[in-house]
Order: C-alpha cells, then sequence, then structure tokens
C-alpha cells in the first residue's frame, strides 16, 4: 500500500467549483509515478531498461466533491497476479470522506517488441531497491 497527497488547484476545478473530471485520471497518474519511485523505480530507469507502465483499462467513480484548496490523500493498492497484467487500485480522500476510487489494470511494455512483459511483477522489482520493495508489496522477496 502506498500514500501520497496533492493539493488541489484552482485551474483544475470547472465551472461548477469542483475539481473537473479528467483531473481524477492525472491524481491516479501522479500516485502511480510516486509509487514507482517509492519502490526505487524512476522514469529514466523503466526507461533504461526498455519497458514502461501502461494503462489498459481504468474506471472513475465519483462518490464527493474536491475543490480548489483541498488535500487529497491518494492510496495505492499494487497488486500481481500471474500473468502480464495487473492491478493498482486507488482511492481519492479529502479527510475522512472517499471522493473517487479508480480501478485499473496496467501492464508493462516492452518498447521493443511492443508487447506486454511476461513477468511485469519480476521486472518491477530487479529494478527496485529491495528494502523499499519489501516495504511497499507485502509479499516482495528479497533481491
Amino acid at each position: 500500500m502506498f500514500s501520497t497527497t496533492v493539493t488541489v488547484r484552482g485551474y483544475e476545478c470547472d465551472a461548477n467549483g469542483h475539481v473537473n473530471h479528467a483531473v481524477y485520471h492525472q491524481y491516479g497518474e501522479h500516485g502511480r509515478t510516486e509509487s514507482l519511485r517509492a519502490l526505487g523505480v524512476g522514469i529514466a530507469d523503466l526507461t533504461a531498461a526498455g519497458i514502461g507502465p501502461i494503462i489498459l483499462e481504468t474506471t472513475v467513480r465519483f462518490l464527493a466533491e474536491l475543490r480548489a484548496g483541498d488535500e487529497v490523500e491518494i492510496t495505492l493498492d499494487l497488486r500481481f497476479g500471474e500473468g502480464k497484467t495487473f492491478r493498482m487500485d486507488t482511492e481519492l480522500r479529502r479527510g475522512d470522506v472517499v471522493a473517487a476510487t479508480i480501478t485499473g489494470v496496467m501492464g508493462l511494455l516492452d518498447h521493443t517488441t511492443r508487447r506486454l512483459v511476461a513477468d511485469p511483477r519480476g521486472r518491477l522489482l530487479a529494478l527496485a531497491d529491495a528494502e523499499k520493495a519489501a516495504q511497499l508489496l507485502d509479499d516482495a522477496p528479497e533481491k
């Protein structure tokens, strides 16, 4: 489980005074990028390895308004299975209120073959800092 925060900026709000629907996806992307960084895997590391994360499916459930100045906690749950895809489920909270949930199916794209890599968890762990991975992924083996 990983968590980070953002503060809603005025330009992210629509004419109704609440966060524009597309910005929720940006908050989810921010959380995904920061969670990889927390594993010790930056964009440069992924590029050097010839891979990159891709979103295959994403769904947002809007549950409560977010407004300019709100502090939003972005919490991600990263779950791997046996296949080429993995889940990254996100919750956006304003204090005790769940403002939105984002469910996502992701993969790692091999930049050469333009196909999903067979073992996304293994590829990420190979790039990750072992201590950080053990803290964020409950079952992460030591490198």
